[in-house]
């Protein structure tokens, strides 16, 4: 497995990780996504460590908690060979202070989730989202005590737009405190609003991208596509309302490309998506879930081997889209303001 700096730290993640938004299955959304138990958690932790997959993803939202305890109860004694990252911000219940990022609830979302961990400091600790109700020094002001007494190594933001992003990194470099070495962004073939500004703003700001959801809400797995509907069983039909909306007419014209590219490489059409990721600026690592063995033994071929630069502009020319204003007119000026992709 490659191991990759994530953003300007000295820490090397994996080229990919696993997230375990698949354990517990507690809830309508994560109850559609999985549920997987201890013992299963287990097997699959094996198998991405055996493959050098030593990075895993939670966060305390997922199946309210459950994701987290399952997780530290099939770490074993394994933790020290471990990287782990989880969240926090959003609402753990519906008390008034038990969501946002204020210092209040930050410090007890933390230690929350180290006692569900099972372990006394976490490698990466993401904002989940941006809360604009609380100060952005006095959300800063929390993470760095929380790095300083070591329950925390590295921080980072999910989902946050551009400006919520440089606003926390100029707060942090005027007073001294740790920055945000990693963005947990939504990022696939189906979904590259990520390039627009995020992309330049980490190839600026030396952030490492890490990328959640890269089968864009389970529609590049292969299963869906021209003239194949949702099947009967699919996570979407109880998911697709809390996912990014795409245009059928565009995903049927990227799978079409997939499937040719697929063809040619002898590989599945998820394994295609998730090797153009691989290839794209600031990715650190990209995020692969699995709802059982097989799955994630499929996902970690992705790895390994590389798509042709004609194959990658096959894909990228299925997947254009014209993006929003102000990129697109930034693009009449690239010669000053260079697109990175």
């Amino acid at each position: 497995m490659e191991f990759r700096q994530l953003g300007n730290s000295g820490l090397k993640v994996p080229a990919l990780s696993f997230g375990v938004a698949t354990f517990g299955g507690k809830g309508e959304l994560f109850k559609a996504w999985g549920s997987t138990d201890v013992k299963e958690a287990s097997r699959l932790i094996d198998v991405c460590m055996d493959a050098g997959v030593n990075f895993f993803d939670t966060a305390d939202i997922y199946s309210t908690g459950a994701s987290e305890e399952i997780l530290g109860k099939a770490i074993g004694k394994k933790r020290d060979e471990m990287l782990i990252s989880t969240k926090a911000t959003f609402a753990m219940s519906d008390k008034p202070n038990d969501v946002g990022s204020s210092r209040h609830h930050l410090i007890k979302a933390c230690e929350n989730s180290l006692r569900r961990l099972g372990t006394d400091y976490i490698d990466v600790y993401y904002m989940h989202g941006f809360d604009a109700l609380t100060p952005v020094e006095e959300v800063l002001s929390a993470l760095e005590n929380l790095v300083q007494s070591g329950k925390v190594r590295y921080i980072g933001c999910s989902n946050f737009s551009g400006w919520h992003l440089m606003k926390s990194l100029s707060v942090s470099d005027r007073f001294g405190w740790s920055r945000y070495v990693a963005n947990q962004a939504y990022y696939s073939l189906i979904g590259r609003e990520f390039e627009w500004e995020l992309m330049p703003l980490a190839l600026d700001q030396k952030i490492g991208t890490v990328v959640w959801s890269p089968l864009g809400w389970g529609r590049l797995t292969g299963k869906i596509g021209r003239g194949k509907p949702i099947p009967q069983v699919s996570r979407l039909h109880a998911t697709a309302e809390y996912g990014p909306p795409v245009d059928d007419e565009y995903l049927y014209a990227v799978v079409d490309a997939l499937e040719a590219v697929a063809t040619e490489t002898g590989k599945s059409v998820a394994q295609v998506a998730l090797n153009w990721l691989l290839q794209r600026p600031t990715v650190s690592s990209v995020i692969i879930g699995a709802r059982n063995e097989e799955q994630l033994k499929q996902n970690l071929e992705s790895f390994g081997w590389n798509l042709t630069m004609q194959q990658v502009a096959k894909l990228d020319a299925a997947s254009n889209q014209t993006p929003i204003y102000p990129y697109w007119h930034q693009r009449h000026f690239s010669e000053r303001n260079p697109i990175p992709v």
